[in-house]
């Protein structure tokens, strides 16, 4: 089991008969490595952060679907995350055609020291 990527973990039969509260601390201490460590305020600093890495990989203004491709997010969560990261100007929108939606987003560029976020 282990090679094909499984992790096992096993108590002795006494233990679980005799000892559970052994066991159930034992399995809290495992599981608790898969639990989300932040709240969710912390959980969008770090898909925001994550969206900022992208789109300075990218190197082009970055487009909703780049985003939820990347972090496997829907839409609207995309959206939300390029927006906020708008509104702490470290991107700008980019509108399409006609200047009705916002397409792209870029990065913004400090005016003082010249340099990209």
């Amino acid at each position: 089991m282990t090679a094909m990527g499984y992790r096992v973990i096993s108590f002795a039969y006494d233990d679980v008969a005799h000892r559970p509260e052994l066991c159930v601390s034992l399995l809290r201490m495992v599981l608790s490595y898969f639990q989300a460590d932040g709240t969710p305020q912390q959980l969008q600093e770090a898909v925001e952060r994550e969206a900022l890495r992208l789109a300075y990989r990218l190197a082009r203004p970055l487009r909703p679907i780049d985003v939820e491709q990347h972090l496997h997010v829907g839409h609207r969560t995309a959206v939300k995350t390029l927006q906020s990261l708008c509104s702490k100007s470290l991107l700008s929108p980019v509108a399409g055609p006609g200047g009705k939606h916002v397409v792209r987003y870029e990065l913004r560029q400090l005016a003082r020291k010249g340099l990209w976020l």
